[in-house]
């Protein structure tokens, strides 16, 4: 008895949901409509954008008051969508948007939204217009998750979104290994068969390498950047410290009180340094790889203080970073001379966080007024810069917030960055499209199920990757790795390796 009820309940909720279903994408036949010269409100802001042809739907929030709405999506080619609601809240059938998309690259994308008053009267909007791009991204991105807590971080978290569905999977957790932190994943080629990240916890500092067998390499690497050719990654040793302001701006503030920058040989399980990277009287860090594997590209400001305890340093406003580069030659492991890309004294502004596109024509990097860090400071803007000329300009995607922490997607079409525009605490991923110029569109927020979703979700976004192929290794293997004794031996002792424990390392 009590098992017909069950299937007596179950068989009435599916046809409660069926109806509703059927009722909210019930369309109407609206014949009389005022026209408006306005284009509508809409939360997230998805007008006049360029959207990939395999992204999940960009459902929104109309915020323009009404008893009922109706929404059609067309393209050239195709069976409109359209959508009847009595809710503001518009989700997008997913089967028939990625349906529209695909038989529509390169196309106009058009949003017809239509109100209703309380009299029963219609209103049309002026249409909203994106473009669909031949241009596919790729598939996943990979973020940390963290909640903006300046005292104490916990429940950090490094996790992977399906951009082509609103699918998200925790890789690793912080709190499975009793972790402080997790952090600067790094990944070969924007694939997620090969990759980095380091970990922070009671167990001690360590690099865990995921390949063709999961390793734990007994020191943290920073900001890591792979060789093309996965033989070696080159990586920032960095003593990063936070500070506080007491008024104006951002709370938070954050120093490099030293830093150099090192690399790890795969095959030889060896950390090593090159003397001209690791320069006492200068604080380098963000490496990145040219596509080729001939230079290395980093930034490096001078050290303006002898007591690399002292926090703040009353010069600490005084530090702006260069844009360097060196050749590399990865069959002899031979290196050459340093040379200046881009100076802080020509731009009056401190240059971080350089990515160069997989096709080796852009340059995407931050300036800000100062600092090691952008993502705490208002004043930090993305820049393009081509390769060939050394030209370089401010992009029209900026906003008055922090633009920071940017990756490139495999094809070199799309980039992900992380934006606190919203309100100014909260870091979002934003996408954007590049053309051949280097020309940035206008950038949208990554698309979520619920509209609302960012209004309630209390956990910033930083560090976006972008990836054509997922992270499959499992969180129970890597929480396993870390927990482990094995390290990697090196000639160079991990211990010796950590600049803190060393007396002799050539920047201490």
């Amino acid at each position: 008895m009590k098992k017909k009820v069950i299937i007596i309940l179950s068989v009435l909720i599916v046809a409660v949901l069926l109806a509703y279903s059927a009722f909210r994408d019930r369309t109407r036949t609206i014949e009389q409509y005022v026209s408006l010269a306005d284009q509508p409100s809409i939360d997230p802001d998805y007008r006049d954008i360029v959207l990939p042809y395999n992204i999940a739907a960009v459902n929104f929030l109309i915020t323009e008051p009404a008893s009922a709405y109706q929404v059609k999506i067309s393209s050239t080619n195709g069976k409109p969508i359209e959508i009847f609601s009595r809710n503001a809240n518009i989700r997008i059938p997913m089967r028939k948007w990625k349906s529209l998309l695909d038989s529509n690259r390169g196309q106009k994308l058009f949003f017809d939204i239509y109100t209703m008053n309380s009299d029963q009267q219609w209103s049309k909007y002026k249409p909203i217009t994106n473009t669909i791009s031949r241009d596919n991204i790729d598939s996943y991105i990979v973020y940390r998750l963290m909640h903006p807590i300046y005292i104490h971080y916990k429940n950090i978290g490094i996790y992977q979104r399906d951009l082509e569905s609103y699918d998200e999977s925790m890789i690793i957790q912080s709190y499975s290994f009793k972790g402080v932190c997790v952090n600067c994943h790094s990944f070969l080629n924007n694939r997620g068969e090969q990759m980095l990240i380091a970990s922070r916890s009671e167990l001690g500092n360590s690099e865990i390498l995921v390949a063709d067998k999961i390793k734990k390499i007994g020191t943290k690497f920073g900001y890591t950047s792979w060789h093309p050719s996965g033989q070696m990654a080159a990586y920032s040793v960095n003593k990063v410290r936070p500070f506080f302001h007491t008024a104006g701006g951002e709370i938070i503030d954050v120093i490099d009180l030293d830093s150099a920058i090192c690399y790890y040989d795969l095959k030889a399980d060896k950390l090593l340094f090159h003397p001209p990277l690791a320069k006492k009287d200068r604080l380098e860090t963000w490496p990145d790889w040219s596509p080729d594997g001939k230079f290395l590209y980093f930034c490096s400001a001078p050290l303006l203080w002898q007591d690399k305890e002292k926090l703040p340093p009353p010069q600490y406003k005084d530090v702006k970073y260069d844009l360097m580069r060196i050749s590399y030659d990865i069959e002899t492991d031979k290196w050459g001379q340093i040379e200046t890309v881009l100076a802080a004294e020509e731009t009056g502004k401190s240059i971080l966080m350089p990515r160069i596109s997989p096709d080796g024509k852009h340059l995407l990097f931050c300036m800000t007024e100062y600092g090691c860090f952008p993502v705490y400071l208002s004043s930090s803007d993305l820049y393009m810069m081509e390769i060939e000329t050394g030209q370089y300009r401010k992009l029209d995607i900026n906003s008055d917030r922090s633009e920071s922490w940017h990756s490139w997607s495999s094809n070199s079409k799309w980039i992900a960055f992380s934006s606190k525009r919203p309100g100014g605490i909260y870091a979002r991923t934003f996408l954007s499209h590049v053309d051949e110029n280097g020309n940035a569109s206008k950038p949208f927020i990554m698309p979520q199920k619920d509209p609302l979703f960012y209004d309630q979700f209390l956990k910033t976004y930083t560090n976006p990757e972008l990836i054509a192929t997922p992270v499959k290794v499992r969180e129970t293997k890597l929480v396993k790795t870390i927990r482990s004794k094995d390290e990697v031996l090196c000639d160079m002792p991990l211990t010796e390796a950590t600049p803190s424990n060393n007396k002799n390392w050539p920047w201490k």
